[in-house]
């Protein structure tokens, strides 16, 4: 009973930040640079925002209402991409991963438990809690007058259990990601969309093409394209990445969780 406490009050200080507060925060610094870095004055021809722009920033302005929103999710992404990082890193625990298990396996087959306890405590991290549970159920089991594939069974279980708590901390925020990866790509689309109506306006004007209408809306449907589809590549990359990070750990309990079974099934005849 006291491991799955420690276990749960892990998982609480394992809690990452709340991607609705990286939302709302990213759209305020969103809008604030839309209007007041995008739409200064000194962008645009003649101080006016309603004229034609004379620089990058100027041009992204006129990509329309769609560039804050897309911003917004750009550096939302941003933001759960450094705090997964600190994240990861802190589930993983402080030493290489792959030489902490490899460790505990070595101490395992040796018979050495409270080496690999001790492991454990040195490694810290989600992972390492969900091998100490293991360990101290392994222990619990010698003392227990069961039969030996319940033992087996039951360490098994106290891992799938443990596991199950801490998982949900590693992989918090991943789903927000991985639904900006469509989500900043189909707003670019919607917002190219947009530009080329205003472009095609602009052609159709009934006292010949308005240049500037024109030029503002290609300028709305390229900004969109490019600022969309870059959104999008980095919420795939980043949640790719990280996705990867909890398999690894994955993998790494697995390995564990399968060595201790078969190193109780083979050092206990009961």
């Amino acid at each position: 009973m006291e491991t799955k406490k420690q276990t749960v009050k892990e998982v609480k200080k394992s809690r990452g930040v709340s991607a609705f507060v990286v939302i709302i925060a990213s759209l305020i610094l969103a809008e604030l640079f839309f209007w007041f870095i995008l739409g200064r004055g000194a962008n645009f021809e003649d101080g006016n925002a309603s004229n034609h722009p004379i620089n990058l920033l100027g041009t992204m302005f006129k990509g329309g209402f769609v560039v804050p929103i897309i911003l917004t999710l750009l550096l939302t992404v941003v933001i759960l991409s450094v705090e997964r990082f600190f994240a990861m890193n802190k589930a993983k625990g402080k030493g290489n991963l792959i030489k902490f298990v490899a460790d505990v396996k070595r101490e395992l087959k040796s018979g050495n438990v409270d080496a690999a306890e001790k492991l454990c405590d040195k490694q810290k991290g989600s992972v390492a809690a969900i091998v100490d549970a293991g360990l101290k159920k392994y222990r619990e089991m010698e003392a227990l007058n069961l039969s030996k594939e319940a033992k087996i069974q039951s360490i098994k279980d106290e891992i799938e259990e443990a596991t199950a708590l801490q998982l949900p901390s590693m992989q918090q925020n991943l789903p927000i990601i991985a639904t900006i990866s469509t989500l900043g790509t189909l707003l670019g689309l919607f917002g190219t969309v947009l530009g080329m109506i205003r472009s095609f306006q602009a052609l159709a004007g009934a006292g010949g093409v308005d240049s500037m209408a024109l030029s503002v809306g290609i300028s709305e449907a390229l900004i969109n394209t490019a600022s969309g589809i870059a959104t999008g590549a980095l919420a795939i990359i980043s949640y790719s990445f990280f996705s990867g990070k909890v398999d690894n750990m994955t993998y790494a309990i697995e390995e564990v969780s399968f060595a201790l079974s078969q190193t109780y099934a083979e050092t206990h005849n009961n």
